[in-house]
């Protein structure tokens, strides 16, 4: 009992500070409504250099948080991308706020019509667990970008983490700038009925709506970038050690704990116990063990293992084979999250295993008779986050892309789309709305004002009152046609 009131004190302080903040964000963007390219440069600058210095911090707070975080996982997943999109938004920003110009119809000439980019204001951003640093710096890069205030709301589940990266941000910038917020599942609820300029979410499509609902009070913009069951195709001739091992480091990456992850696999019928094979032996390459290697990530917390144990147990109970593939053939279940990478076959519609974002290293494998088959299955799921296909053929490939929805897709590949700088990053239908990264970033978060300009010439006044003159029925005669 005493806890719970502990928790529910520290919840309402935690709430009153979010509002404190949210307000004077909102006073210091009305004394600085356009901060110039070189402020702009500054902070992200800034940022940089706190990210370098604090590096190995990071990377020890995720470790802790997942109880066994591969360190490469952490540097290739969360520490470079960050860095190199903060490089690619400095190098590109300038022309990015340039004004665009656009066309005039001859009817309103002479005038001249551009677009400039604004920053909307104080933005917000909720954070899941799985990425925690790079799901915060990602879109704080793209709104510092855009010239705006923002304001972060950790994940409860990734607490040495966020304390760490609020730490970091409060020595760096000043709160009415950035403002890291903590918290349990109240404070986050809270934060999303603030009234922000935008909003950004990552997580999943059922918080997603709540998220929505509570934006839609205030008429605020979001974006949200949500999950569920990116398909890998296999296709019937790619050679099966290139599909499977480009699969593998797509499925044990984070131990699956990532929303652009393989979720499943399309495989053809035929080559079903091939794929099994060849991605036994590709897996064991990278993970000749699992207890003690550091490489291999464990899952975040008892909630998310006892999910994942739930899935394979009613998998199993409705008639899945499973095969776990546990290279050294270790006891996981003794003092560890971590749990084998495990396909399984055979399965029918209503698993839980087939109806629910996987999020972690279990992988379902679905024979297939045709490519129309193939994509048949897809089309009658939503749609899916990324999409997966693994062929040769380009002809094949472009078939794919033409008759299938995603809201990213990899050729031959897994994962990479999402390290692209300068690819949007973006789900659609029940995987998100909206796009960022790179320009798409910067686009995201700013207000794309138009402005039509004319000086003391005025030829509008052609069609002013009173109407039915010759001048009319000329502009008429020769407009409209």
């Amino acid at each position: 009992m005493g806890a719970t009131v502990v928790q529910l004190t520290e919840s309402k302080k935690q709430i009153q500070h979010t509002h404190r903040v949210f307000e004077d964000q909102k006073n210091a963007f009305r004394n600085n409504p356009a901060p110039s390219l070189t402020e702009r440069q500054e902070n992200l600058k800034r940022l940089k250099r706190a990210l370098l210095t604090n590096q190995d911090r990071l990377l020890e707070a995720i470790d802790r948080d997942f109880s066994c975080r591969s360190r490469d996982e952490s540097l290739i997943a969360e520490v470079m991308p960050s860095i190199q999109g903060i490089n690619y938004t400095l190098k590109n920003l300038k022309d990015w706020m340039k004004p665009s110009k656009r066309h005039v119809s001859v009817l309103f000439q002479p005038a001249s019509n551009r677009v400039h980019y604004q920053p909307k204001g104080v933005v917000g951003v909720i954070v899941p667990w799985n990425y925690p640093l790079y799901l915060a710096v990602g879109p704080l890069v793209a709104s510092l970008a855009a010239g705006n205030r923002t304001m972060i709301k950790m994940s409860e589940y990734t607490p040495h983490a966020s304390a760490l990266l609020k730490e970091i941000i409060e020595a760096s910038f000043p709160e009415e700038l950035v403002s890291v917020i903590t918290g349990e599942a109240d404070v986050a609820a809270d934060f999303s009925s603030r009234p922000f300029d935008h909003l950004l979410f990552t997580g999943s499509t059922s918080v997603g709506k709540m998220v929505m609902r509570a934006a839609a009070e205030n008429l605020t913009p979001v974006t949200l970038e949500l999950g569920g069951k990116s398909p890998a195709i296999v296709s019937p001739d790619i050679p099966m050690e290139d599909a499977a091992q480009r699969i593998a480091f797509g499925k044990a990456f984070n131990a699956g704990q990532t929303c652009v992850a393989p979720d499943y696999v399309l495989c053809p019928a035929d080559r079903t116990q091939a794929f099994v094979d060849e991605f036994r032996t590709r897996f064991a390459e990278m993970y000749p063990s699992l207890r003690d290697n550091d490489d291999f990530t464990a899952i975040i917390n008892e909630r998310q293992y006892d999910r994942l144990q739930g899935y394979i147990e009613d998998a199993r109970a409705k008639g899945a084979e499973i095969i776990e593939i546990n290279p050294a053939r270790e006891n996981l279940k003794d003092g560890t999250r971590k749990i084998p990478l495990t396909l399984i076959l055979k399965t029918t519609a209503d698993m839980k295993v087939m109806q629910d974002e996987i999020f972690g290293p279990l992988l379902p494998v679905v024979s297939y008779g045709s490519m129309d088959e193939a994509i048949h299955y897809i089309n009658d799921r939503p749609r899916p986050l990324a999409l997966y296909y693994f062929g040769y053929d380009k002809t094949q490939q472009q078939h794919v892309v033409d008759n299938t929805h995603s809201g990213g897709m990899c050729i031959n590949d897994s994962l990479m789309h999402v390290a692209q700088d300068d690819l949007p990053f973006g789900g659609i239908g029940d995987s998100g709305m909206g796009h960022y990264h790179g320009e798409e970033g910067f686009l995201t978060f700013s207000h794309h004002r138009a402005i039509f300009s004319k000086q003391k010439c005025n030829s509008g006044k052609l069609v002013y009152a009173p109407h039915g003159t010759a001048a009319h029925k000329m502009v008429y005669k020769f407009f409209i046609r």
